[in-house]
């Protein structure tokens, strides 16, 4: 009984109140060839010391100390090792969304001081209580965007997150937002002049990614000009936090939607990750979410409110501004703690390694394979083309104890056999070079293959 806990009894008092005399009369209206009729195929019952054993089994499956070249999005970063020592405290641990927000001190505290710490990041005057994550907060912040601005098309770079191309599309077919997608350069930046053609009088915003999907730097500067001078929104996406410590923020946007994790939030399978959306103060009461103020008391000591919330849960449904229901305060706790023990100058330093690392990563890549979009500033992530296809090179690169590139044929088919290869400070010298070093074994077996091939067909 101790994970079911509906005792016989109970059930027996149940099937009573609604009238049936067994689950199978309960389930009686449902044709019986949709019933399964036999047990799950499923082990048997074990006792818990067997299943915690079994479950020890299977982490060890898992493997351990792999390098990853994974990015995309979630990005494989150091933690240090206070974030876990001081969210593991009772007081972080169980808090939930504060509903009586007010005697909730130290958590309205925590999240002031995010709100103030990522404003200082982005260049935005407010940012709110944190969201889902990046995919939520540009689907969110486009959203705003359409009300702040009384119009409904957007224009979407095709260099933002395909992911996150598919939650706004989500999005914008319940909400009547029509989107026309901007195709990029050989630059892996956004083609300026099918920008310029695609706003419309009707455009809500531009929306972009910087660095977008391919590691590449936007020209924000140029696309604010575009998108403002035809009275147009600038959205501004950030997937990977930590390019702020070196490229300069996106000040010249309207709001920024940014995903977190790279700062302390650990990799997971889909989060929970933590969303942020900045901006401007005179927009702020079209921002989702929440947003804590400072304020004094009677007694003139320093106290935080739940200033601005717009949420379903606190006004009206017809006047909110989102369904977004809860801030994340765990995990924005972790980017609060992160942020402050590096500072401005470790950050910086940070930022600096993941450069250092993928440029040194690129230009051994380059040796054996071509590097896509090499014209623009990049980060930490880059697109190599190969010969053989990437999914066969990373097999053997598990081999190795390494993860691969992300194969970009899914999203983008026209590059052919190109991966997304990604470098952060984590990333070893000795791992580029095994890599490299595999990569090259595999284009000259698939020249020798070619060889073979036109010496047969001679």
């Amino acid at each position: 009984m101790r994970y079911l806990p509906k005792s016989p009894a109970d059930r027996e008092a149940m099937l009573k109140a609604i009238g049936v005399r067994s689950v199978d009369d309960l389930f009686a209206p449902i044709p019986g060839e949709y019933r399964l009729n036999r047990d799950l195929k499923i082990p048997r019952q074990m006792a818990e010391s067997e299943i915690v054993e079994w479950f020890r089994q299977r982490s060890r499956e898992n493997g351990d100390g792999y390098t990853s070249f994974l990015g995309a999005g979630a990005y494989f970063h150091y933690r240090p090792v206070v974030i876990d020592a001081l969210i593991s405290r009772g007081e972080f641990l169980t808090a939930y969304t504060p509903y009586q927000a007010e005697i909730s001190q130290g958590t309205l505290q925590s999240i002031f001081e995010f709100q103030t710490m990522i404003c200082e990041l982005t260049g935005m005057e407010v940012a709110n209580a944190s969201m889902y994550d990046g995919s939520t907060a540009a689907a969110e912040a486009v959203m705003m965007a359409v009300r702040l601005s009384g119009r409904r098309s957007v224009a979407v770079a095709r260099t933002l997150h395909p992911e996150y191309r598919e939650v706004l599309t989500t999005y914008a077919t319940h909400q009547n937002m029509p989107l026309s997608v901007i195709n990029f350069n050989d630059d892996g930046r956004i083609n300026i002049e099918k920008l310029q053609k695609s706003i419309t009088p009707e455009t809500a915003c531009v929306l972009v990614q910087s660095p977008n999907f391919f590691g590449t730097i936007e020209d924000v500067d140029a696309i604010a000009e575009i998108a403002h001078k035809q009275g147009a929104m600038l959205v501004v996406s950030i997937a990977e936090a930590v390019s702020l410590g070196i490229v300069e923020p996106p000040r010249e946007a309207d709001i920024i939607a940014m995903e977190a994790q790279s700062f302390g939030v650990p990799l997971g399978f889909g989060g929970p990750y933590c969303g942020v959306i900045a901006t401007r103060e005179k927009n702020v009461r079209q921002m989702p979410g929440r947003l804590v103020g400072q304020t004094v008391d009677k007694q003139g000591r320093r106290g935080f409110v739940l200033t601005l919330a717009t949420r379903e849960q606190h006004i009206r449904r017809e006047k909110a501004t989102s369904n977004i229901c809860t801030n994340q305060a765990l995990v924005a706790l972790m980017v609060n703690i992160f942020m402050t023990v590096y500072g401005k100058v470790g950050l910086k330093e940070l930022a600096k390694q993941n450069l250092a690392k993928t440029a040194y990563a690129a230009s051994t890549f380059s040796k054996h394979g071509e590097i896509l979009f090499g014209g623009a500033p990049r980060f930490n992530e880059f697109v190599v083309r190969t010969s053989e296809d990437p999914k066969a090179t990373n097999g053997r690169l598990l081999g190795h104890k390494m993860v691969g590139g992300l194969p970009l044929a899914k999203f983008y088919p026209e590059l052919g056999h190109a991966a997304l290869w990604c470098c952060t400070e984590m990333t070893t010298r000795s791992a580029i070079d095994t890599a490299a070093g595999l990569i090259a074994e595999s284009e000259r077996s698939m020249r020798s293959a070619k060889e073979e091939e036109e010496e047969v067909a001679r």
